[in-house]
């Protein structure tokens, strides 16, 4: 059986984990609460997806679909929470035109899974 989803699910958690301590403590002190608020959001964004690839892996062990739910949720959640973190740490405000589309192929990740689900035998 194929494991890779819950691999990466579980890799990914484990990266927003990291990402939301170092929010908690390295950045408390240097950036403003909204900012952190910002950090805080990417991370529960992160850490949700991550979850979710776990469980599309789980579902894919059960029933044999195609991984691009996963692909999108990963892509999704990388770009979303990606740009607050940059923004956050003082990249360019450009860079949070990225998150909406990364908000987007969450979206579609989790509505191909949804499909997927209904569709399976």
């Amino acid at each position: 059986m194929n494991s890779k989803w819950i691999a990466i699910g579980a890799f990914w958690a484990a990266f927003a984990v990291g990402l939301g301590a170092f929010g908690a403590h390295g950045l408390k002190k240097i950036v403003t609460p909204e900012m952190l608020e910002t950090w805080h959001t990417g991370v529960l964004y992160h850490v949700i997806t991550a979850l979710g690839l776990v469980l599309y892996g789980l579902f894919q062990r059960a029933v044999t679909v195609r991984g691009w739910p996963g692909v999108l949720l990963l892509l999704g959640s990388a770009g979303f929470s990606a740009s607050l973190y940059v923004w956050v740490l003082g990249g360019p405000h450009w860079v949070v035109f990225v998150t909406p589309v990364g908000g987007v192929l969450m979206i579609a990740g989790w509505l191909g899974f949804a499909v997927q689900a209904l569709r399976a035998r």
